[in-house]
C-alpha cells in the first residue's frame, strides 16, 4: 500500500477497530470487577450481546425533548472520541495524524463526549435526566483541570505540545519517564471520574437516579452511547500509556503491539481493582478531594517539570 494512503487506510478501518476494543476493554473491566468481589463475571461476548440487543430496541424521543440534540448528542460524542484517537501514538513514536500541539485537540476533544452526555440528559426532558446532567458538569470541573495539568507535565519536561514529540523525547530519555509518576497517579484518579467509575459514578447512580443523563434514551442512541463511554476507555487509556509509559515504542511492530495491550490492560486492571476499593462518593467529597488533594499534586508536579525542563533544555 502507498505510504499516502496507508493513513486513510487507518482512518477508515479505525471505527471497527476502536469500537472492538471498546467490547474487550469493556469484558475485561467487568470481569476483574467481578473476581475481585468474588463473583463469576459476565462471558466474553456479553458487551457485543447487550448493543446488538439495544440496536434492535425501538427509539423512543421523550415528549418536551428537544429532538435534533437528543438524537444528535451521542453521534457527537462517539465522533469526537474517534477523532482523538488518531493524533495519540498507539504502538510507534508517531501518531497518525500527528502535529504541533496536538496534545491540546486531544484534550479538547476528549471534553466534547462528556458535554454530550450533559446535554443529551439536560435535553430529555426528565427531572431525572436533569439532575444527572448537572452532576456530570460538576464532576467535568472537579477533574478536568487535574487532568490537564497531568497531561501537560510530561509535555513541558518534554518541551513539546505534540504527543509524538513526547513520545519521541522519551524514548531518548526513558529514565526521565519516572518523574511523571505522581502525575500518572493524579491521571488515573481524573480518569475514573471522567469515565464515571466508582468511586466517582456520581452522575449516573443507578440506585438514586436510574441511569442518570440517560434516563431517557433507549434502542440505538443508547448503545451509541454506551458505546461512547467504552471507545473513551480506550482512547484515554491509550493516551495514558502513551504520556506516561513510552518505554517500548521503538520496539518492531510484531513487539509492540502486544506490549501496548498489556500497557492499556494494566491501566484498566487498576481501575477496576479502584472501583472494588472504594464506595461511591458524594459530589461535594469529589469536587473537594479532586480540588484540595488531586490538583495541588499535578500542580506541584507541574512546577517540578518547569525546574526540570530549565535544567535539561537550558
Amino acid at each position: 500500500m502507498p505510504v499516502s494512503l496507508a493513513p486513510l487506510a487507518y482512518a477508515a478501518l479505525m471505527p471497527v477497530l476502536l469500537v472492538g476494543a471498546g467490547f474487550a476493554v469493556q469484558f475485561v473491566d467487568r470481569k476483574l470487577y467481578a473476581r475481585f468481589q468474588h463473583r463469576q463475571g459476565p462471558p466474553w461476548f456479553q458487551p457485543l450481546a447487550d448493543n446488538i440487543k439495544l440496536f434492535t430496541k425501538e427509539e423512543i424521543v421523550p415528549e418536551g425533548a428537544d429532538v435534533a440534540v437528543f438524537r444528535l448528542a451521542p453521534l457527537f460524542g462517539l465522533a469526537a472520541a474517534m477523532t482523538a484517537f488518531l493524533y495519540i501514538p498507539v504502538w510507534s513514536p508517531r501518531a497518525v495524524f500527528a502535529f504541533a500541539g496536538d496534545s491540546v485537540v486531544v484534550m479538547y476533544l476528549l471534553t466534547i463526549p462528556t458535554i454530550c452526555f450533559f446535554l443529551g440528559g439536560w435535553f430529555s426532558s426528565s427531572l431525572f435526566a436533569g439532575i444527572g446532567s448537572v452532576r456530570i458538569l460538576t464532576s467535568l470541573f472537579a477533574y478536568e483541570v487535574p487532568l490537564f495539568m497531568a497531561i501537560l507535565a510530561p509535555a513541558i519536561l518534554a518541551g513539546s505540545w505534540s504527543l509524538s514529540g513526547v513520545v519521541t523525547f522519551y524514548q531518548a530519555h526513558p529514565l526521565l519517564a519516572l518523574v511523571n509518576l505522581p502525575a500518572l497517579a493524579v491521571a488515573l484518579v481524573a480518569v475514573l471520574g471522567k469515565l464515571e467509575k466508582a468511586p466517582f459514578d456520581i452522575p449516573e447512580a443507578e440506585t438514586e437516579l436510574s441511569g442518570g443523563p440517560f434516563v431517557e434514551y433507549s434502542g440505538k442512541l443508547l448503545a451509541l452511547f454506551k458505546i461512547t463511554i467504552d471507545v473513551e476507555a480506550v482512547v484515554v487509556a491509550t493516551l495514558l500509556t502513551s504520556v506516561f509509559l513510552p518505554w517500548g515504542m521503538s520496539l518492531p511492530t510484531w513487539a509492540a503491539i502486544p506490549l501496548y495491550v498489556l500497557k492499556v490492560l494494566a491501566v484498566v486492571s487498576l481501575m477496576a481493582l479502584t472501583r472494588t476499593v472504594f464506595a461511591r462518593l458524594r459530589i461535594e467529597q469529589m469536587v473537594l478531594f479532586c480540588w484540595k488533594r488531586v490538583a495541588p499534586l499535578a500542580l506541584a508536579q507541574l512546577l517540578l517539570n518547569v525546574i526540570l525542563n530549565g535544567v535539561i533544555q537550558p
